[in-house]
């Protein structure tokens, strides 16, 4: 039998991302959900225990809790697992200051317990492709490696959505900001520097809809760009070195093929459409090649595969809480240049 697991929190990452993922993992077993959605959880996971409270969820035999609840409890839903004697996982951003990051990673350790934090982009087909790339050589010394999200939501929603008001952890900078620091600094380590412009881009926007960070390196440039007024998108990934560049368009389709209701081990999970594969242009001798690269398969799943061999075999985590702790750092330190406009030194 797998791990007995709790989720709290069934909205857009507990019922979409969390839930099916759980459940494709053998290692785990989802036994219990912290939700006022019970009908939902009936119609998704039939004998799956609902709860209405966190305490009655941490008084259950689960073993393993995810936190998926709003930014803004992180932080307050992991301590209470944690002094549970249970192992978390906490959806991104970790939380929403690294004060209360470094408490969980001291107080976890204490208490014998596993924490990790789902930055499952570091399993999307693009990034793991870019990987591929870097790990060939082929572009040589990165110079710059640039990524974005853009997308095109004119219209700020309403009170429902939690991510779009004046909350701490709210805005595009701690939602996809976190993917896109987790992942450059997965590339070029910690960076000296950071420089952040952060916008209230759209008319009734209350929290950041835009971002620019720039992050440096002795030899090197991230440039990190998300925004909400994108309605033709450019390149998701640009990486030019020393050697050669790759240029990637279009997004991983994980998130949209899980809201489809398929599933890890299902016919072109995480694959890419061929027109969207990446493009190589480097050199072969005294010639100036460009080719096409076919995107590796996303992988989510890889995630929970992880956390339940880190559980199980003492396995190492598949993302360490001291990586998310550094992306909170960043993310602290983008909002102070952009407060003071200056670069912040790290």
């Amino acid at each position: 039998m797998g791990i007995p697991t709790g989720l709290i929190g069934y909205g857009l990452s507990g019922s979409v991302f969390h839930a099916p993922l759980i459940a494709a993992e053998e290692g785990l077993k989802l036994t219990g959900v912290v939700t006022s959605q019970m009908e939902k959880v009936r119609e998704d996971f039939s004998g799956v225990e609902v709860y209405e409270d966190v305490e009655s969820l941490l008084g259950s035999d689960v073993e393993l809790v995810v936190v998926a609840s709003p930014n803004t409890l992180h932080y307050e839903h992991a301590r209470k697992a944690i002094l549970a004697g249970k192992h978390v996982v906490v959806e991104k951003p970790f939380t929403n200051t690294a004060a209360e990051a470094e408490e969980l990673i001291a107080l976890a350790r204490d208490r014998g317990v596993k924490l990790s934090v789902f930055h499952n982009r570091r399993w999307d087909n693009d990034f793991l492709t870019v990987n591929q790339v870097l790990a060939s050589g082929a572009i040589g010394r990165v110079s710059v490696y640039e990524a974005h999200y853009d997308r095109y939501s004119p219209e700020v929603e309403g009170e429902s959505a939690w991510r779009e008001q004046a909350l701490p952890g709210s805005g595009i900078l701690y939602d996809l900001g976190s993917h896109l620091i987790d992942q450059a600094v997965q590339v070029l380590g910690m960076p000296d520097w950071i420089w952040g412009d952060l916008r209230l881009d759209r008319e009734g926007a209350v929290s950041v809809d835009y971002f620019h960070l720039v992050l440096g390196y002795p030899q090197s440039r991230a440039i990190l760009r998300a925004g909400t007024l994108v309605r033709q998108a450019g390149p998701r990934f640009m990486v030019h070195g020393d050697l050669g560049s790759f240029i990637k368009y279009g997004l991983d389709p994980q998130e949209d093929q899980l809201k489809a209701g398929l599933h890890p081990g299902d016919s072109e999970w995480g694959a890419d459409k061929a027109e969207c594969y990446g493009e190589l242009t480097t050199a072969v001798g005294d010639l100036t090649v460009c080719t096409k690269v076919d995107t590796l398969p996303g992988s989510y799943e890889k995630f929970y595969r992880g956390v339940a061999a880190a559980i199980r075999d003492g396995d190492p985590l598949p993302v360490e809480p001291r990586d998310a702790l550094g992306v909170i750092r960043l993310i602290e330190a983008a909002q102070r240049s952009a407060r003071e406009k200056r670069v912040i030194e790290l």
